[in-house]
Parts: C-alpha cells; structure tokens; sequence
C-alpha cells in the first residue's frame, strides 16, 4: 500500500513484490476504503449436524454428564444421524462447548472470543 502511496503503479507494485495484478489490484482498492487488515481465509464448511443443533443442545441439558459416545448413540437411534465420536467433538468445540473429564466437571459452553 505504501508503494501506491509513493506513486507506484498497481502492476508495478505487484512486479516489484513477486504477487498477482489481481491481488494489488484488490490490495490498493481495499487500502484506498481504509480496509488495512487482512480479510479471514476459507470459508466454514456447513456439518450435517448444524441441523441438529437443537437436539444436542437438548441433549446436552437434560443430562450434564452425558458422553460423545452416549450422544453419537442418540442421534443414530433417534435423529437417523451416523456420524462419529471425533467428528461430533469436533463440531462441539466449534461451537464453543467443552467438556472437562473430572467426576465434578460437566459440559459447559464458553463465549466466543472473536
């Protein structure tokens, strides 16, 4: 962006920095709206369980010491939903839930940061 402000041409800039036209196009166009910061990469891919969020959340709260494996097992029997114990943790941390392995300890949602 600096070198557009020094009078750099965008072809120019993107020769100078080894990058695409295209991309010092967009860059100086961005850097133009005052848009500095760099945009997030990739997309969230949408899981087969988004929807069954309601269901898991149910399951969730009717019983606070209930397993990955006890969940995977519900969602097979009453949801028709086969998906596996790694895949429906994973889908649970992105969703902001952890679950802490102490006989004290349940499930417990944590606020997003970001």
């Amino acid at each position: 962006m600096k070198a557009s402000d020094e009078g750099m041409s965008a072809r120019q800039a993107a020769a100078r920095f080894g990058v695409g036209v295209s991309s010092a196009i967009r860059w100086i166009a961005r850097a133009k709206i005052g848009e500095l910061a760099p945009r997030p990469q990739g997309r969230r891919r949408a899981s087969s369980l988004d929807a069954h969020e309601a269901f898991i959340v149910g399951l969730i709260e009717e019983r606070k010491d209930i397993t990955p494996n006890e969940m995977v097992e519900r969602l097979v029997a009453e949801q028709s939903v086969r998906i596996s114990r790694s895949a429906l943790s994973a889908w649970l941390r992105g969703h902001g839930w952890t679950f802490k392995k102490s006989p004290r300890t349940h499930w417990s949602r944590v606020a997003s940061t970001s």
